[in-house]
């Protein structure tokens, strides 16, 4: 077997590495699904080009380019890396909340939060969108499900992983049993969610610093057989992992633990921190 080493040097081998495919888009339509949260549906014969997996935390990167740049779907994106890197457009991460193979569609759920420009490149695209519209996306990646023999779970989540928890939720079977506490500013945007009939579905609306004492003040004594996803804000995601890991000994293993966003950040600064001591959620 060949090796990098063998063949050739790590900076030819990132020149060589194939270019991510791109599936592009149409939007077939928007609903406001709460004051804050927006579902804009996506589909077209580019959908076929999406890897598309089973995982309740699927995600999809989109490519949104400056309005002002002229750029239309899809991107040369080696192109644009070698000579106007500034006409990149900027990724951001959304979670896939329905998959439509049959009509070849899906839905994504935008939260729409400030006004202007503070309201965030994804978040203003999503709220000027029209149907006819076309969108670039990368992915789909993700790792967690519930597990099939699991029947204990605990998810811990907020806005941006909404989402998520709603499509686990939705996949695991009738006799499960356990609790999902989501976090929410205000409680106009809770949902009405299907899930198993023995799992708890329980709001924390209000400051998201109430989310970590809620956590702290669960029965978590018997580990065994529980399944975790806790996926919050960064701070947060710290605070709740010294709750569940190391309070708590519930093992690594059963949990899927990180940080969907970072107060205070934009994605590009998030996703570059986590390759730093700030960024690290795990010790």
């Amino acid at each position: 077997m060949q090796t990098l080493t063998d063949q050739t040097s790590p900076a030819d081998a990132s020149a060589k590495r194939p270019a991510k495919k791109q599936a592009v888009l149409e939007v077939l339509g928007k609903t406001r699904i709460s004051p804050r949260l927006l579902r804009l549906t996506l589909g077209g014969d580019g959908y076929s080009a999406l890897h598309r997996n089973e995982s309740a935390d699927a995600y999809v990167k989109l490519l949104l380019p400056d309005p002002a740049s002229g750029l239309h779907p899809p991107f040369d994106m080696e192109a644009l890396r070698e000579h106007s890197p500034e006409l990149l457009p900027t990724r951001r991460t959304y979670t896939v909340r329905h998959w439509d193979d049959g009509n070849q569609r899906l839905d994504i759920d935008v939260v729409l939060h400030g006004d202007g420009e503070d309201s965030g490149i994804a978040a203003r695209w999503a709220d000027e969108a029209q149907p006819g519209d076309l969108i670039a996306l990368n992915g789909a990646g993700g790792g967690y499900s519930p597990h099939p023999e699991t029947r204990r779970h605990l998810l811990i989540g907020d806005h941006a992983a909404l989402p998520a928890i709603a499509a686990a939720l939705e996949s695991m079977p009738a006799d499960a049993s356990g609790l999902a506490l989501i976090h929410l500013e205000d409680e106009e945007d809770r949902l009405e969610l299907e899930s198993p009939a023995g799992v708890e579905l329980r709001w924390v609306i209000g400051p998201r610093e109430a989310l970590v004492p809620t956590v702290r003040a669960l029965d978590l004594e018997d580990a065994e057989g529980l399944q975790v996803f806790c996926h919050v804000e960064r701070a947060t995601t710290k605070q709740l992992r010294q709750v569940l890991v190391k309070d708590a000994g519930i093992p690594r293993p059963q949990i899927s633990i990180s940080a969907y966003w970072a107060l205070g950040r934009i994605e590009d600064q998030f996703q570059a921190e986590k390759r730093e001591p700030i960024g690290r959620i795990d010790d």
